[in-house]
């Protein structure tokens, strides 16, 4: 059942606090009109920068061998992302030869969520009605639930045991002859889980204490579970016929794709075995493919459980877009000072990657874009909220002037906003920055101008009415 609280502002102290925000007001108009500015030299640089190393790059036919004329150009190629290193979490005793292994913790928790409503009463008070509803969700951290607003669902919250999220990296990855920077590599996104062989011993000390805290938190219970004894039956693998590619090259195309799909069926077949037989199960700890699984039931879990996923990073076939530095990367440096290189999966070519970066400079310059708008209108409207607010005695008065003062202040941000990208591509754009200064001046007329001419016209439709004689009536 949901659970409310209801808190009633004075009059006064609603006025005070409208007054307070006009400081908050001015900061947000400040903020949003300099998000504006920076955002649209940042796109237009940016802009620049692609379009030079776009002109500038020079395909890399062949990553595999190193290229002495290349020192210095930027190149795009593709090959595999490779390594020879080997990466261990200690706590658990898992390893793999990998780019990158990465340890994921989940927690089963109560989470609080809040719904607010507000309501102006006659006087200036405003009733405020909170609602707080709980439900059981996985989530990365432990939640305080002490804090909880109910106290039905305070302190409800445990966790059999808490667990640090960790990734590692490897330190030597190679492409082709060249070595990968860190910031390069970083980019590789071939996750695949990791196959779990965790020590019988470990699993049974992560067994007896979560045993522990699971009692602690739910008390002593009948752990006895009656398991019907099955001889172990054993696995029959499928059978495999390796062909040699010499042989598959001299095949129709038909044959050869009907043999690689058998032969992705026996994999998929192979791996469910192996994960199958992967598969270990003590009373509080379970392990499963790449989970493990700390609770008594994975199927059913409780407040407290807590589920960690291992992945790691593997090789795979990548572009890369950088400048040759000896045997590595490193940036391009495009004329206004803008950097640039990337990594991107598969196989791309310059042109490919080119025009991405330059659908992605659109998408934040445009999100920026409604982002500063929305602040400066904000702004605005904590600026003039006091007047809104000493109105609050009559609600229904207030809640029309409000709606006056939204508008007015929507025009007023949008048109501000329209003046601040339009000077800021002054000097990059002319033409568009004139087009947008034609655009805020149209609205600016509209609304001071012709809304004056619009009331002066009721008002004569007005008097026009009421100066008119009543027509008689017949006799």
């Amino acid at each position: 059942m949901a659970y409310q609280e209801v808190t009633t502002t004075g009059y006064g102290t609603r006025v005070g606090n409208s007054f307070k925000a006009i400081g908050g007001g001015f900061l947000m108009f400040v903020l949003g009109t300099a998000l504006l500015w920076w955002n649209e030299g940042r796109a237009v640089k940016t802009e620049k920068m692609l379009d030079e190393a776009g002109n500038a790059y020079v395909e890399m036919e062949n990553p595999n061998k190193k290229d002495a004329s290349l020192e210095g150009e930027l190149i795009c190629g593709t090959a595999m992302a490779t390594t020879e290193d080997s990466l261990v979490d200690a706590q658990f005793g898992i390893g793999a030869k990998a780019i990158s292994i990465r340890r994921n913790v989940e927690y089963y928790q109560w989470v609080e969520h809040s719904q607010t409503k507000r309501e102006d009463r006659l006087g200036g008070k405003e009733v405020t009605t909170t609602t707080y509803t709980y439900t059981k969700e996985w989530v990365s951290s432990p939640i305080e639930s002490s804090d909880f607003h109910d106290p039905a669902y305070q302190n409800k919250n445990s966790v059999l045991t808490t667990i640090d999220e960790s990734e590692q990296w490897a330190e030597n990855v190679k492409w082709g002859a060249y070595t990968l920077s860190e910031s390069l590599f970083h980019r590789i996104s071939s996750r695949e889980a990791i196959d779990l062989a965790i020590a019988e011993d470990l699993l049974k000390q992560f067994d007896k204490s979560t045993q522990a805290a699971y009692e602690r938190a739910h008390g002593l219970v009948n752990t006895a579970i009656n398991k019907i004894s099955q001889p172990a039956q054993p696995v029959q693998q499928p059978a495999q016929v390796a062909i040699p590619d010499s042989i598959k090259a001299l095949l129709p195309d038909s044959v050869r794709a009907k043999l690689d799909s058998i032969q992705a069926v026996t994999d998929s077949l192979n791996k469910q075995m192996a994960n199958a037989e992967n598969k270990k199960d003590l009373q509080y700890v379970h392990q499963a493919s790449n989970v493990l699984y700390f609770g008594r039931v994975p199927g059913s879990p409780e407040v407290g459980d807590v589920r960690v996923t291992f992945e790691k990073v593997v090789p795979a076939k990548v572009t890369v877009m950088a400048v040759v530095d000896g045997d590595s990367f490193k940036p391009y440096k495009a004329k206004n000072g803008k950097r640039f290189q990337t990594l991107v999966m598969g196989k791309k070519s310059g042109d490919e990657i080119i025009e991405g970066e330059k659908e992605a400079n659109n998408m934040i310059l445009w999100a920026l874009r409604i982002l500063g708008i929305m602040i400066i209108i904000g702004g605005l409207k904590g600026i003039f909220g006091f007047l809104e607010t000493i109105l609050k005695v009559v609600p229904f008065i207030a809640g029309i002037f409000g709606w006056g003062v939204g508008i007015v202040c929507t025009v007023v941000g949008i048109v501000w906003s329209l003046i601040v990208i339009a000077l800021a591509w002054l000097f990059y754009r002319p033409v568009l920055a004139i087009c947008l200064l034609a655009i805020a001046g149209f609205l600016i007329w509209v609304f001071a101008f012709k809304g004056k001419d619009k009331l002066k016209e009721l008002a004569a439709k007005g008097k026009n009415n009421q100066t008119q004689p009543a027509p008689q009536k017949a006799e």
